[in-house]
C-alpha cells in the first residue's frame, strides 16, 4: 500500500505544468520586474481560510486551466456574492 499523501501526484502534475509554462514564457523584462505585486501592494491583503479539500483542488486546476490566480478567481466571486447581498 502506498503512504503517498492523497493528492500528491495532483499537485505534483500542476506543479509541472506551471513549471512548463514559466520556462515557456519569455524572460521579464526590467518594467516587468519592478512591478508590483499582491503580497507587495498596500491595497491586498492576506487571509487564511479553510477550503474542503475537493473544493481546493477543483478551484486550483481551474486556476490552472485558465491561467489565472486562485486568488483573482476567490476575489471576483466574492465581489459577485456581495454585490448580490446588497440588492437584499
Amino acid at each position: 500500500m502506498s503512504s503517498k499523501k492523497k493528492g500528491s501526484r495532483f499537485d505534483e502534475l500542476i506543479d509541472a505544468a506551471r513549471s512548463r509554462q514559466q520556462r515557456d514564457q519569455p524572460q521579464p523584462s526590467a518594467e516587468n520586474s519592478s512591478r508590483t505585486t499582491k503580497s507587495t501592494d498596500p491595497d491586498y491583503t492576506r487571509t487564511t481560510v479553510y477550503l474542503p479539500k475537493q473544493l481546493h483542488r477543483q478551484l486550483k486546476a481551474a486556476a490552472a486551466s485558465q491561467e489565472r490566480q486562485m486568488s483573482d478567481i476567490l476575489i471576483e466571486l466574492l465581489e459577485q456574492w456581495l454585490n448580490s447581498q446588497s440588492g437584499k
